[in-house]
Order: structure tokens, then C-alpha cells, then sequence
């Protein structure tokens, strides 16, 4: 175990140097920022002055390895738009990301695994009917989508649930459940699908046959040898609902880092965006890690292949 556990952080912090080296690629085919933040009558003194106070005027490896030092230590840069460091600007709208994330990702949990399991139990019945064709409106429908359904639905109509913000927790509800109808599809089926394969199997039969009580035999025995797919999906939709946040938190005005990172787009805040796209992925790559060892101690193969 401890093996694997060597190997997978040294592929986190490999993958963190791809990542780093693409964002400054990015950076360097951006053009020239001076364009951006100075006035249009700034003279060519005043343009070189801020290339040389941005570090622009150095070579092009020189900044790469002044970028990666400054990134270890957690300098990624000054935000154009905040004047202030760019990092203490991601961190401070990050929580609001984390919080819509998880929300969304607990209510995908917690429906889509027990319609999963009924569907499995009720095969070809309207349990299963109904449970499959909910998860295909739940992919098929685009997240923005279906956001603007719900704010004209709960909203504008019934006026049930506020459309936008972060004031209080009702707030909450209607981004968190757009966000994670995709979320509970996906791991709906994937929860169908592993309980139906580890039902025909010979053990369960056995243990069936000892006269162990249904709910045992169902979430002791079955259930804990199909959560192997299952905790993988989730790791991996936890990072699809980071990125998806972006759409959720424009169309909801939530307060995250989607859409921090969408303002500083349309403001050209290069900094900005890389310390958010930084972020994300030390979060999702840090989830997928403690993802793995979960999957690990569940099923001992996965780490002897």
C-alpha cells in the first residue's frame, strides 16, 4: 500500500507541472498585456517600464522558472482588474465554489445511489423505467439550461426560492440541485449497472441461501462490492462540477470562482484566470488521490495492478 500511495503522489505532482507548464504557454501566446493595461496614448517608455516591472522582458525560460519558484511559494501574480495579489482574491471566492460543489454533489449522491439500488432490485419494472429515464433528462439537459427552467419555475412563477445570490441557505437549493441533476444521472446508472452485475453473482446467491435478512445481504455484502465504480465516479464528477460551476455561478450571480474566472476573462485578467484554473486543479487532483486510496482499500487488486 505504501508503494502505491508513492506512486500516485508522485503522478499528482507530475500532473501539477503539466498543468503549470500549459498555463504558461497560455500566458505567453496572450500577446502583449501592455495593451490591455495602459491607455491607448501610452508612451513606449511607459510600455517598457511595466513589461520590465511584470517580468515580460526576461527570457522566455527565465520566466518559466521564475513562474514555477513563485508558484511553490504561492505568488501567481497580481491581478490586473483587483490590483492585489491574485491568489488571496481566488481563495476569498473559493469556499462559495466548494460549498455549491459539494451541495450539488451530496444531493447527486444521496438520489441517484438509492434509485440505483431500486432500480437494480425492480429490473425491467416502472421502478426501473422511471429511474432510467430520469437519468437521461439529467445528461441530456444542458446544466444552463435547466437552471433557467428552474428560475422561471420556482422563481418568477411559484416564487418559492430566490434566482440569484447567496443570502441564506434556500439560495442554495436551486443552483445546487441544476448542478447536480448531471451528477446524479451519471452515478444512477453506474450504480445500476454494478449492483446488477454483483447480484448474479455466486455469493450473493450464498449468502442469500444462509438466510441472512435482505438488508444485510444488500448493503453489507452487494452494495460494498460495487462501490469500487461508484467512489471512482464520484472522485471524477466532483471535478466536472467545478468546472460546471462556471455556467451555474453565472446564471445564479453565485459568488465562486466560475464566476470570478468569467469576469476575468472578459477583462483579459490573465493572472486571475491562471490562479483559478491552478486552484481547481490542485483541488480535483487532491480529490482523485484521496479517491484512489479509497478505491485501493475497498478492492486490494486495484493497487497490486
Amino acid at each position: 500500500m505504501t508503494a502505491y500511495v508513492i506512486r500516485r503522489v508522485m503522478m499528482l505532482f507530475v500532473t501539477l507541472l503539466g498543468v503549470m507548464t500549459v498555463l504558461f504557454v497560455l500566458r505567453t501566446q496572450i500577446g502583449d498585456p501592455t495593451i490591455f493595461l495602459l491607455p491607448p496614448d501610452a508612451t513606449e517608455q511607459a510600455r517598457l517600464d511595466l513589461l520590465r516591472q511584470l517580468g515580460l522582458d526576461r527570457p522566455l525560460m527565465e520566466q518559466f522558472w521564475s513562474f514555477l519558484g513563485n508558484a511553490v511559494t504561492g505568488d501567481l501574480g497580481r491581478s490586473w482588474r483587483y490590483d492585489s495579489p491574485a491568489l488571496p482574491v481566488v481563495l476569498e471566492a473559493f469556499p462559495a465554489t466548494l460549498l455549491l460543489a459539494f451541495s450539488a454533489l451530496s444531493f447527486g449522491v444521496l438520489t441517484a445511489i438509492p434509485l440505483g439500488v431500486a432500480a437494480a432490485l425492480r429490473r425491467d419494472t416502472w421502478v426501473d423505467t422511471f429511474a432510467s429515464g430520469l437519468a437521461v433528462i439529467g445528461q441530456a439537459m444542458p446544466v444552463y439550461w435547466s437552471g433557467l427552467l428552474f428560475i422561471l419555475l420556482f422563481s418568477t412563477t411559484l416564487r418559492w426560492l430566490p434566482s440569484m445570490g447567496a443570502e441564506g441557505w434556500l439560495a442554495l437549493i436551486l443552483p445546487a440541485v441544476t448542478l447536480g441533476l448531471n451528477t446524479m444521472a451519471r452515478i444512477m446508472r453506474i450504480t445500476r449497472s454494478s449492483m446488477l452485475d454483483v447480484l448474479g453473482q455466486d455469493f450473493v446467491r450464498t449468502i442469500r441461501a444462509k438466510g441472512l435478512p435482505e438488508r444485510i445481504v444488500l448493503f453489507k455484502h452487494a452494495l460494498r462490492n460495487a462501490a469500487v465504480p461508484i467512489v471512482a465516479l464520484v472522485g471524477l464528477q466532483l471535478g466536472s462540477l467545478l468546472g460546471g460551476a462556471v455556467l451555474i455561478e453565472t446564471v445564479f450571480s453565485w459568488p465562486g470562482v466560475g464566476r470570478l474566472a468569467v469576469n476575468a476573462v472578459y477583462s483579459r485578467d490573465f493572472p486571475l484566470v491562471q490562479a483559478v484554473a491552478l486552484l481547481v486543479t490542485i483541488t480535483f487532483s487532491m480529490v482523485n488521490l484521496a479517491v484512489d486510496l479509497i478505491a485501493a482499500s475497498l478492492n486490494p487488486q486495484i493497487r497490486l495492478d
